[in-house]
């Protein structure tokens, strides 16, 4: 099981990227020296206690020396309105490193990371720990939803970008990038992170290649606890039906692709 810790973070930056995308450091010590990529952090939204349910974020990088997380988030509600309005030097209660992550990345093989919109975040820190630096395929419906390239690209990493409309780098979906980065590196392995389709595409076309994807689902989860059940997904089983309903935030949020039953 993993361990969790709770404490009260300061935070340290909170900046707007670019449009509804933030991002915000936080200083926690010991869960930033405890995260791995994939996790997630609880965050209590600050002057929102009357909302009872904390909200999950993924953790977007972890400096364990100087006890600094970092997370991305898009406002998308009140509560990442809300967040956003939280000024440097005041604190929010935290709850963290929760959720099983990523396996590390093989030093032997070609890695290819991919992120949809914002689930580049939670790739980003398993991209941080890569040797040598993995291929970053990051796609969105617009150039508006594509963020984090500088920082992958300091981290050295080849990023290839595609857009639904076509406004920035390749026209079309990013499976499209992955069909042909699949092709240059046919034994690759695979970590993704976006919308629930992209992730299904991502682990069909994975598996049409013998080679198995894992998969980040932390777009489903709500309350983070497992107390509401809204994050269910289907995984394989060995029963009549041949699937059981697991829970992203405690199962997940990262699952071998093999293992997501996709309907």
């Amino acid at each position: 099981m993993v361990k969790s810790f709770q404490s009260d973070a300061l935070i340290v930056s909170n900046q707007q990227i670019q449009g509804d995308y933030y991002k915000m450091q936080l200083e926690a010590p010991q869960i930033a020296a405890a995260a791995h990529p994939g996790q997630f952090i609880h965050v209590q939204i600050p002057d929102m206690e009357h909302r009872i349910l904390r909200r999950p974020f993924s953790i977007s990088d972890a400096d364990a020396v100087k006890g600094i997380l970092t997370i991305v988030y898009k406002v998308v509600g009140v509560g990442t309105e809300q967040l956003k309005k939280s000024p440097v030097g005041s604190m929010v209660n935290i709850l963290g490193p929760r959720g099983n992550g990523f396996s590390p990345l093989p030093a032997e093989r070609r890695a290819i990371l991919v992120g949809g919109g914002y689930g580049c975040a939670a790739i980003y820190l398993l991209a941080h720990q890569a040797v040598p630096p993995p291929l970053i395929l990051l796609g969105g419906r617009s150039q508006q939803d594509i963020i984090m390239v500088p920082e992958f690209t300091a981290l050295g990493c080849d990023v290839r970008l595609s857009t639904d409309d076509g406004s920035l780098g390749e026209k079309g979906r990013v499976t499209l990038l992955l069909e042909k980065a699949l092709t240059e590196f046919p034994a690759a392995w695979v970590a993704a992170c976006g919308p629930i389709p992209m992730l299904k595409a991502v682990s069909l076309l994975s598996a049409d290649r013998g080679l198995v994807a894992e998969v980040s689902l932390d777009s489903v989860m709500c309350c983070g606890m497992g107390a509401c059940f809204a994050c269910v997904v289907k995984k394989k089983a060995d029963n009549e039906q041949g699937w059981i309903y697991v829970r992203a935030c405690q199962d997940g949020p990262v699952f071998k692709s093999s293992e997501v039953y996709w309907d």
